[in-house]
């Protein structure tokens, strides 16, 4: 009988699969409309006082989106003064939507790669992703792109070329 051979474990492609940097923990959005006078106005003293009573304990280890979903102008430093007041509690603190906090969560476990490992290599970017945002395969590509020979996608199997480098 023949000895089966996994030609793809033989290859010496690096796989990376983006789900595996998914950054497990509660996300959640603060809207500051909810915060605004019938939705559509800042009152300092009232907003002041809203952030001071507000429960910021309920945001441990969580991570954290700050936005304004109604049309209405609100002054920069109350975001601001949100941001410093969940800042001492959560894992991490963006603006804008949970789409956005996602894109920042993948960007910085990227960046948090050893680099070195890759410098080199051939490297296929799984597809396929369930929690993934399209952002993260652009990061991850400008990420490699300095370091490997070759960046592909999908599967050791079936993949498409991304990335060759030249010489």
């Amino acid at each position: 009988m023949d000895e089966i051979i996994n030609k793809v474990a033989e290859s010496g492609l690096m796989q990376i699969d983006l789900e595996e940097l998914y950054q497990k923990g509660d996300r959640v959005l603060i809207d500051l409309k909810n915060w605004l006078y019938e939705g559509l106005i800042l009152k300092e003293k009232d907003f002041r006082e809203q952030v001071k009573q507000h429960d910021w304990k309920q945001y441990q280890n969580k991570f954290v989106a700050i936005t304004c979903t109604a049309d209405a102008i609100v002054p920069t430093w109350a975001y601001m003064l949100l941001a410093a007041q969940v800042e001492s509690f959560c894992k991490k603190i963006v603006f804008g939507d949970l789409q956005k906090l996602e894109q920042e969560l993948f960007r910085d476990a990227i960046q948090a790669l050893a680099s070195e490992k890759f410098r080199n290599q051939r490297v296929v970017i799984k597809g396929c992703s369930n929690h993934v945002p399209l952002s993260a395969y652009i990061d991850l590509t400008n990420f490699l792109r300095p370091l490997v020979k070759s960046i592909m996608y999908g599967e050791p199997c079936s993949t498409v070329p991304v990335y060759k480098a030249k010489g």
